[in-house]
């Protein structure tokens, strides 16, 4: 039938597609990890014609014509073919939304001004970076009208819907408001609770590197990583990257704190346990991709902030660290870890912030990047605005833009839409752990005995091994028995933080 060479032609194409952007992947880790300066500008030249090649593939005319015939024909299809067919018609709209020249330019600005934002992030100029982060959200916001055209969606709606399929502003205004007219009133509550308690001490360094990434390691091993089918690395900014059955992750250590490039490396293997549990036989198939950012978000808020910050596993990890750091006395013990990796303070650092005050960071960065792709905010004006921002949610002020504005990698590399899944995804995450400690009986205790297996086996069967067959919102009732809200994450928080 030629409506199933159609779909068996989308197949090959897209085959070919997941390795272009596997390429791409790997070049970007290099970039970020052990790149010489000097090549910068090369590799720029590459990506862009990667992106290029893969825009070329995505919107070649044939594509068009093979989703029309395998959709007339879709009953022969599986289910999972069905699916499969939806995902790449979803790209390829996305895709033909945009012309080539925009694509290729867009990733060589993006480029540029990652590599400009590095310098500048270290010496806190953002003034060096401003020009470049200026033709970035200009671009962008071409990106963005010309795709918000052909998906009937607002501009800030079509770029989130790349990283949140079916997201929508306005679903996230509701989820959001009631986190705001919650967290406030709890976080005072939390902060007079934890100031009755005995203030944590923080262990003593210098804690050399090579110990920390031995811990880290260690711990990825139990968590369940695979190390012939991935690696940890070190880059200015902690992330998951790579390829189909090569991720690659990255951290950043201070001598003077493990704790910090420890849940850096517990947060990004819970990405990665992600991707390598995706469904092997579509490994290269849009369907047996992630299904969107703020699930993936919830695998690695899940690992670090509801799994490997609880008591039970520091109960296992403590004596670990101890032995590893050659730490004694009260600062190592396990209750003693417990208030430090569960303190919550105002800070900063959105990377380092406690589950309390993480939500504000993400809240900050959604309104900043709505009224940038609006153009209610200027490039000039975001350093006041973010300042002005953050002292009216946390009551705090950066000192510096490092500390500020530039502290963070996404609109400098591009990724405007994607801040509002970290904290979808913190919701997720929390819905979903209540649901897998309901389901599997002694999963705490099998974490407080380094036994990650059953929440890593209910992870890959209620998430994991869905790729993109399922929406967001098919994924999180079927695994959880109810939509998205904000009631775990709110009862996980006052568990924790109030009562615990």
């Amino acid at each position: 039938m030629a409506e199933v060479t159609a779909y068996a032609n989308l197949e090959r194409q897209f085959a070919r597609l997941s390795d272009v952007n596997g390429a791409a992947g790997i070049l970007h880790w290099d970039a970020a990890t052990m790149m010489p300066e000097g090549a910068a500008e090369a590799r720029g030249d590459q990506l862009a014609t990667l992106a290029a090649i893969g825009h070329d593939m995505t919107t070649d005319p044939r594509v068009a014509e093979w989703i029309a015939e395998a959709e007339a024909a879709a009953g022969a299809l599986s289910d999972w073919q069905r699916a499969n067919l939806r995902e790449m018609k979803r790209s390829y709209v996305h895709a033909a939304a945009v012309p080539g020249h925009l694509v290729e330019a867009l990733s060589r600005a993006c480029s540029s001004c990652e590599m400009t934002w590095r310098a500048a992030r270290k010496a806190s100029d953002f003034k060096a970076v401003a020009p470049k982060l200026k033709l970035v959200l200009d671009l962008t916001r071409e990106t963005a009208q010309a795709k918000a055209e052909a998906l009937g969606l607002t501009p800030y709606d079509a770029l989130l819907d790349q990283y949140e399929p079916d997201g929508r502003a306005e679903d996230i205004d509701l989820l959001f408001g009631d986190l705001e007219s919650v967290l406030p009133n709890l976080l005072g509550e939390v902060m007079e609770v934890q100031a009755r308690r005995p203030r944590p001490v923080l262990p003593k360094g210098p804690f050399p590197i090579e110990k920390q990434r031995e811990v880290g390691v260690g711990f990825m091993q139990t968590l369940g990583f695979d190390f012939a089918r991935g690696r940890l690395d070190v880059s200015a900014h902690p992330f998951c990257g790579g390829a189909t059955d090569d991720v690659r992750l990255t951290t950043r250590y201070e001598d003077d704190d493990f704790s910090r490039a420890l849940m850096g490396v517990l947060h990004e293997t819970g990405h990665a346990l992600y991707e390598l549990g995706l469904p092997a036989d579509w490994r290269r198939q849009p369907v047996g991709q992630a299904r969107g950012m703020s699930v993936h978000e919830s695998q690695s808020l899940l690992m670090e902030m509801l799994a490997c910050r609880s008591r039970a596993f520091l109960t296992w990890a403590t004596p670990r660290l101890r032995q590893t750091f050659g730490g004694s006395g009260p600062a190592w013990e396990v209750e003693n870890l417990y208030r430090l990796y569960t303190r919550v303070q105002p800070d900063f650092i959105r990377v380092d912030a406690d589950e309390v005050t993480y939500p504000a960071h993400v809240i900050l960065r959604y309104h900043l990047e709505r009224a940038m792709i609006d153009g209610a905010l200027q490039i000039d004006d975001l350093p006041g605005a973010w300042n002005d921002g953050l002292q009216r949610m946390l009551g705090i002020t950066p000192p510096d833009d490092a500390r500020g504005v530039l502290q963070d990698i996404h609109w400098y590399d591009g990724a405007f839409g994607y801040f509002p899944t970290y904290t979808l995804g913190a919701m997720t995450a929390a819905q979903l752990f209540r649901a897998a400690c309901g389901e599997v009986d002694g999963l705490l205790d099998g974490i407080a005995g380094g036994d990650f297996r059953p929440l890593l086996g209910w992870l890959r069967e209620n998430v994991h091994r869905h790729g993109s067959h399922l929406t967001t919102p098919e994924l999180i009732v079927r695994a959880t028995g109810e939509s998205l809200g904000t009631k775990a994450f709110i009862d996980h928080l006052r568990g924790r933080y109030l009562e615990d």
